[in-house]
């Protein structure tokens, strides 16, 4: 049997990036890396708290296991970062609008985890595994990593520029066992890797002897709901929540649109510095 080629590893560096820097790798490539978010204290309360949690083997594999709602367990450490403020501040200037959070989600991969299929998180009509959230048009899924992400630990894999593909290969709904121009992502244990939801990604085997412990947490500009209503979170869950936290769990039914939008609607903008190009080159 022929040896797998050797990975393409992203050697970024990525704490050298400017915030418009991370905006035009995210926007281009489809992801981006924030080093350095948490430190070891914050990093260890957090596992302390999501080793109590339950988790669940996925179909694939038990050694890959999830534990969904975390922002409803008692773990205030996590749920705190949900309003990360460094991570959120740059989150409302990529979005430019209100953020609505849409899940939060703890994943353990286990030594001998077999690796994700690459797949998008964007199902524009809904699926069912992601329902009809997924049919958000705008969505961000931060992944905080709590070990360091290494070639042998579970790191991130990415088809750059894949969410910008018009080809019938690019359907959201496939799903692909490699990719020979995939790339692997690593980094320190705090950092947050950012994708857009309709890149294609996944992520390699665990090959090492230690678990890789991650918590994904999706966000949404407040202007992009789901195409057709969706449970709404337990009221009183979210009024127990803190308020920083409690600010961005607003109705994931939130759409701000206008249906009927006229050709040459009255009083136009005559700017609008969120689609500039410059955008990705001034702080």
């Amino acid at each position: 049997m022929t040896a797998p080629p050797d990975p393409i590893i992203d050697d970024t560096d990525w704490a050298s990036m400017s915030d418009a820097q991370r905006v035009r790798h995210l926007e281009v490539e489809g992801y981006v890396v924030v080093p350095d978010l948490l430190d070891a204290a914050q990093i260890a309360a957090i596992k302390q708290e999501l080793y109590r949690l339950p988790t669940i083997g996925m179909d694939y594999s038990e050694n890959q296991r999830t534990c969904k709602d975390v922002q409803w367990t008692d773990s205030p450490n996590c749920i705190a970062l949900i309003a990360h403020p460094p991570l959120v501040a740059f989150l409302e200037r990529l979005f430019g609008d209100r953020l609505i959070c849409t899940s939060c989600v703890y994943a353990l991969s286990r030594p001998g985890h077999p690796g994700i299929a690459i797949h998008t998180d964007s199902q524009p009509y809904g699926s069912a595994i992601f329902g009809m959230q997924a049919s958000a048009p705008r969505l961000v899924r931060v992944l905080y990593y709590l070990d360091d992400l290494t070639p042998e630990r579970a790191p991130l894999k990415v088809i750059p520029h894949s969410h910008l593909s018009l080809h019938r290969d690019a359907n959201p709904y496939l799903r692909y066992a490699s990719h020979p121009e995939e790339v692997m992502v690593t980094c320190r244990a705090g950092s947050a890797a950012i994708i857009n939801q309709a890149v294609f990604h996944a992520n390699y085997p665990n090959r090492s002897h230690e678990d890789r412990n991650m918590l994904a947490i999706a966000y949404r500009p407040a202007w992009a709901g789901p195409i057709a209503e969706v449970p709404e979170w337990p009221a009183e869950r979210v009024a127990a929540l803190p308020e920083p936290v409690r600010a961005l769990f607003g109705s994931l039914n939130t759409r701000e649109f206008d249906f009927n939008v006229a050709n040459r609607p009255a009083q136009m903008a005559q700017a609008a510095p969120g689609i500039n190009p410059s955008r990705w080159f001034v702080d």
